[in-house]
C-alpha cells in the first residue's frame, strides 16, 4: 500500500516536471524511468499516455529541420525499451499499442563512404512517420521512414520500410501485407504479398 502511494506521488511530481520541460504533457500520462529524453521541447505527449520502462524518446533536428517534432497522441501505450527518434516528424496517433523493444525512426545513418566510420557519416532524412490510430506493433518491430494506417497489426520482428494502408496485417522483413479487411464482406481476408485478396 505504501509503495503504491509513493509511486503515485512520484508520478504526479514527474508529470508536473514534464509539463514544464516538454512541448506538452497531457493529464494522466506517465513515463516510467526513461532511458533518455532528447529534445524535450519538441516532444508532445497527449492525455492518458503510458510509456513504459527504459524507453528512449528523441526529437532532434540533426538533418536541418528546426521544427522537428515527436507527437504521441491520447491513449497510446508504449512498451518497455522502445526507441523512438525523430529528426523531422513522427506522429503516433490515438490508442496505438507497441510491444517491447520497438524502434521507430524517420532517419538512417549514412554508410555510402567506406573510408569513413558509419558513426561519423551524416544522418539521412527519410519520410515522415505516422502510426495510425488503434494500430498494434508487435515485439521487436522496426518502422523506418514509413506510414502505417489505422487499426493495423504489425507482426513481431517485422521491419516496416514501405507504407501500410488502413486495416492490414503485415509481417516480415521487409513487412508485407498478409491480411486485409474487406469492406464488401465485412471480414478479414488473406491476401497475396501485393495486398490483393486471395479467393
Amino acid at each position: 500500500m505504501i509503495r503504491r502511494i509513493i509511486k503515485f506521488i512520484n508520478n504526479r511530481i514527474k508529470a508536473r516536471l514534464y509539463k514544464f520541460l516538454m512541448g506538452s504533457f497531457g493529464r494522466k500520462s506517465i513515463i516510467t524511468s526513461p532511458l533518455k529524453i532528447d529534445g524535450k521541447k519538441r516532444i508532445y505527449i497527449g492525455n492518458k499516455v503510458i510509456i513504459e520502462y527504459k524507453t528512449w524518446l528523441a526529437a532532434m533536428p540533426l538533418t536541418g529541420y528546426d521544427n522537428c517534432k515527436l507527437e504521441i497522441k491520447d491513449g497510446v501505450n508504449i512498451g518497455h525499451f522502445n526507441h523512438i527518434y525523430a529528426t523531422k516528424s513522427i506522429i503516433i496517433e490515438e490508442n496505438v499499442l507497441t510491444a517491447d523493444r520497438v524502434y521507430i525512426s524517420d532517419n538512417l545513418h549514412c554508410y555510402e563512404d567506406i573510408n569513413i566510420p558509419i558513426k561519423q557519416q551524416p544522418i539521412i532524412q527519410k519520410k515522415e512517420v505516422i502510426i495510425g490510430a488503434g494500430s498494434w506493433l508487435g515485439e521487436n518491430v522496426c518502422v523506418i521512414g514509413a506510414k502505417i494506417g489505422k487499426q493495423c497489426v504489425i507482426g513481431a520482428n517485422s521491419v516496416v520500410i514501405h507504407d501500410i494502408p488502413d486495416y492490414c496485417v503485415a509481417v516480415g522483413s521487409p513487412a508485407k501485407i498478409i491480411k486485409r479487411y474487406d469492406y464488401s464482406t465485412q471480414i478479414w481476408k488473406k491476401t497475396n504479398y501485393k495486398g490483393e485478396f486471395i479467393d
